[in-house]
């Protein structure tokens, strides 16, 4: 059977709660190797994107397509198989307070595989070495830094060496050095473990610097899409909006609805 150069892909997706739409005629591709960013505003549905690949919710329409799996028509036994594949860093980490970072990174392993103590030992430490963290294993999350915390939440993702990693919003709060050197280990994990990484951001430095193609999002739809070169000199007025940080552009600052006056009765009173 010929393996498909997609990992996953997103075909005309439609997802609402209720009448509200959240994603409309969505049609994605993560190619196998590659770190595809999905970028844009707060409310988008980036993270939406993500909850449908893990199978956390179902689409109306349309189907997402994990290494030949059509995720919403898979029994639980058969989506619990295909998430073994895959690892979740989830917005601001969150690692277990009560364990230790040795015992965050074993969680997954242990949930997972058989292994012996042993070597499950050697793996935690190998996957903290390699974010430089092994001298921290014994220390609480309350006892190193808010990237450091981040980096052990990446050593958890990728723990059981996962096909596909999902980053969502993984430089949130960060200083810029943290940043820095998570945008690195990202890059560098995804192409050590020959994985796919989804990086859901709104952080157009980090994700431009180390993605390998580039979606931007609005209002649930695909608006643009592009190498990060490509985005960098677009004229698609959103992508210079949001590249740029403009104020002013295709993205409102109020959200849609009645106007002030209306609600004030302004009219009424005149």
């Amino acid at each position: 059977m010929p393996v498909v150069t997609n990992l996953v892909e997103i075909r005309d997706l439609q997802f609402s709660y209720g009448d509200r739409t959240i994603l409309s005629g969505l049609h994605m591709d993560f190619p196998r190797g590659k770190v595809i960013a999905v970028m844009g505003g707060s409310g988008c549905g980036k993270t939406t994107v993500l909850r449908l690949v893990g199978g956390q919710i179902q689409p109306q329409q349309g189907a997402v397509t994990v290494d030949g799996n059509v995720v919403h028509k898979l029994d639980t036994d058969d989506l619990y198989k295909l998430r073994r594949k895959m690892g979740m860093l989830f917005q601001f980490g969150a690692l277990f307070t009560d364990l230790t970072v040795f015992e965050n990174v074993a969680f997954p392993i242990r949930e997972h595989t058989q292994l012996p103590e042993s070597m499950i030992r050697d793996l935690v430490l190998l996957k903290l070495h390699a974010v430089g963290l092994r001298n921290a294993a014994h220390l609480k999350p309350a006892e190193i830094s808010g990237g450091m915390a981040r980096r052990v939440a990446v050593a958890r993702a990728v723990a059981l060496d996962p096909q596909l990693i999902m980053y969502d919003e993984p430089f949130a709060g960060l200083d810029p050095i943290s940043m820095g050197v998570t945008a690195n280990l990202i890059r560098k994990l995804n192409d050590a473990l020959g994985s796919t990484s989804i990086l859901v951001s709104h952080d157009v430095h980090e994700c431009f610097m180390i993605a390998d193609f580039v979606y931007f999002m609005s209002a649930g739809k695909i608006v643009a899409q592009g190498t990060p070169a490509e985005m960098r000199v677009s004229e698609d007025p959103y992508v210079k909006q949001f590249v740029n940080a403009e104020p002013d552009g295709p993205v409102p600052f109020h959200y849609p609805g009645r106007n002030l006056g209306d609600d004030l009765g302004l009219e009424a009173r005149t």
